[in-house]
């Protein structure tokens, strides 16, 4: 499911405002919030996306090209997780979109981490997955899941973070920030 149009006012926002000139997207899906991302960026910036799907992606392409963002969107049709691992450490990322499969997210952090600039922003979508992560005060989250297990431990785990500052913004789905200290 692609971001609202709330969300992707916000991501542009966001992106303008950190001063982003590298930004890389795990997950593109048909390419809605790569186009955010790409609007906000520096002139001369470009953003990296990260899918395995070529079907999604196809939608992508055409609508960066229609909204005149090609030149700086590069697409990378691969594992987001191998990608990743794969850029140069001496590249350092602006701010960096996680929206992709949900038992993947604390991995993707991870190799984000340490290619983070000082102060990049992270941010990750689907983090309140529709309230089940947290539950009522009597049943506790949802563990049935294993997308309510994994952003549970994700949110958890970034919560306890100590080289980051974050919060977890009640927009859509729940879109956490998280500033690489």
């Amino acid at each position: 499911m692609q971001v609202s149009a709330d969300q992707g006012a916000l991501l542009t926002l966001l992106t303008a405002v950190s001063g982003v000139s590298y930004a890389v997207e795990v997950g593109t899906f048909t390419g809605y919030s790569s186009i955010c991302i790409a609007r906000g960026l520096n002139q001369g910036g470009r953003l990296l996306c990260l899918d395995v799907s070529e079907e999604y992606t196809t939608h992508a392409t055409r609508a960066w090209a229609r909204a005149g963002l090609d030149d700086r969107i590069e697409l990378k049709l691969a594992p987001a997780l191998e990608s990743l691992q794969a850029l140069p450490a001496d590249e350092p990322i602006d701010l960096a979109f996680i929206d992709a499969d949900k038992p993947n997210y604390l991995a993707y952090y991870e190799e984000l981490m340490p290619r983070m600039r000082p102060n990049g922003l992270i941010m990750v979508d689907n983090t309140l997955w529709s309230g089940r992560v947290v539950g009522g005060a009597d049943d506790g989250p949802d563990t049935g899941d294993a997308n309510v297990t994994a952003i549970k431990a994700f949110n958890d785990a970034v919560a306890a973070d100590a080289r980051v500052d974050s919060y977890i913004l009640p927009v859509s789905d729940g879109l956490t920030l998280i500033r690489k200290r």
